[in-house]
């Protein structure tokens, strides 16, 4: 049993495999006070809810943009599991060829889902992550990195708005019926999301158009909490994958081991 764990600004998600398929995942917020025994007793809980035994778990792979709260993660996997984890970009290489000059590097999170959606559905392709921040990254038709963009995420910019602003409420993020709204919650939901995908429309429109493949031959992957709201309300969105980047640090673990062979 493998355990692989996607270590966001805002949650961690934990992903079971037993073979390819996926047992359980669950989320935890990510928290850089957490001691390691809460990690690892929350995390312990959800084995058991799902059934399965702490101990049959062989490895532990992870791709973090949280540097601070490592040293507890990692504790907590060593203390719980046994086991001592595995991570991307520190000690075990995504294995994402670059086009691109330069010695800066992808995220963790950006390149195991690049991985992953050049695994599953093939170049060349754009990979959207619906994150805290939103990213836009290009993959070439033989499967090198092309370039990217990052953008806040419509969370972040409507609690600004709320947090910015003396008499405009926190809303929920959805799609509203229409942009002329006639309550504040209305008018900031349209501005908000209906702005959101309309920037991400033009933000994929020109991706494709610096890629320079014919338009029909890319694929557009989505992934990410608000993923599926998006996709819902555009037609330039082809997949979405909720699982992109747990699939991506299943497929960069086994061709790490089989490399060791």
């Amino acid at each position: 049993m493998l355990l692989v764990i996607d270590v966001g600004n805002t949650n961690m998600v934990f992903g079971i495999y037993e073979g390819d398929r996926l047992a359980g995942s669950f989320r935890l917020k990510t928290d850089v006070n957490r001691t390691s025994d809460e990690i690892g007793l929350l995390a312990t809980q959800y084995f058991e809810k799902f059934g399965l035994d702490t101990g049959k778990v062989e490895d532990v792979m992870i791709a973090s943009v949280v540097p601070p709260v490592m040293y507890s993660l990692t504790s907590a996997i060593i203390k719980y599991f046994n086991r001592r984890p595995l991570i991307i970009d520190d000690g075990v290489d995504p294995g994402l060829p670059y086009a691109v000059g330069g010695d800066e590097r992808l995220g963790p999170d950006r390149s195991v889902a690049c991985v992953a959606a050049l695994e599953k559905y093939g170049a060349p392709l754009v990979v959207l992550d619906f994150g805290t921040a939103t990213t836009v990254d290009a993959v070439s038709r033989e499967g090198a990195y092309l370039g990217g963009c990052i953008t806040a995420g419509v969370r972040i910019s409507t609690e600004a708005l709320f947090q910015k602003t003396a008499r405009l409420p926190n809303v929920e993020l959805a799609m509203p019926d229409k942009v002329l709204g006639c309550t504040a919650v209305s008018q900031i939901q349209a501005g908000a999301v209906m702005g959101y995908i309309g920037a991400m429309e033009y933000l994929i429109r020109r991706t494709k158009q610096e890629m320079g493949y014919p338009e029909e031959e890319i694929k557009v992957v989505a992934t990410g909490g608000l993923s599926r709201m998006v996709a819902d309300n555009t037609d330039m969105i082809d997949l979405v994958d909720k699982d992109l980047i747990l699939d991506g640090l299943r497929l960069i673990y086994r061709r790490y081991r089989e490399a060791q062979k």
